[in-house]
């Protein structure tokens, strides 16, 4: 049995682990890490799922952004499931929990750049973002977007960049 509940700091160490091992270290060298980077996750939008021992399976975060000319949306990610337990509907739980906390918070919308053909599943987009871009390269078919309020993004465009909390520095070497 896998529980979602939200992000504590105990977590960190796991979820970086889990991070790294999902993602390789070249993570922290990705163009939605210079959103992330030196900020913190929005409130109430870290998640973690444990298994029935309590041990990090999976994660996700929404982080504060200003969408252009849409302004204030979220970005989404890094979303992972441990090697071990993947294929068994984590992910999409991750997924669901956060899209719709993210809704009850009031929030409009909803950015990340991943594979199309999974993330479609959950409403996301291409064509929510095709006159947004992002402070570096990125693969223009994978960088999508989901509107929680209908409207939220159109007419968006321009440049998507970092919003929110500044961590503290010691939160900014582990925050990414």
């Amino acid at each position: 049995m896998v529980t979602i509940r939200p992000e504590t700091a105990a977590d960190i160490p796991a979820r970086e682990l889990l991070l790294d091992r999902a993602f390789g270290k070249a993570r922290r060298r990705k163009t939605s890490e210079r959103l992330r980077e030196g900020r913190v996750p929005a409130d109430g939008l870290a998640f973690t799922a444990v298994d029935g021992k309590g041990r990090l399976v999976g994660t996700v975060r929404l982080w504060n952004v200003i969408a252009g000319s849409a302004g204030p949306a979220l970005l989404l990610g890094p979303v992972a499931v441990d090697a071990r337990h993947q294929n068994k509907g984590i992910g999409k739980s991750l997924m669901a929990h956060a899209i719709n906390t993210a809704r009850v918070l009031g929030h409009g919308a909803i950015l990340l750049v991943g594979d199309a053909p999974y993330y479609s599943r959950f409403g996301f987009d291409g064509g929510l973002t095709r006159s947004l871009h992002l402070p570096g390269p990125v693969e223009r078919a994978r960088f999508l977007g989901l509107e929680l309020e209908q409207g939220a993004l159109d007419g968006a465009e321009g440049l998507v960049s970092a919003a929110g909390v500044a961590a503290a520095p010691a939160e900014a070497v582990v925050a990414a």
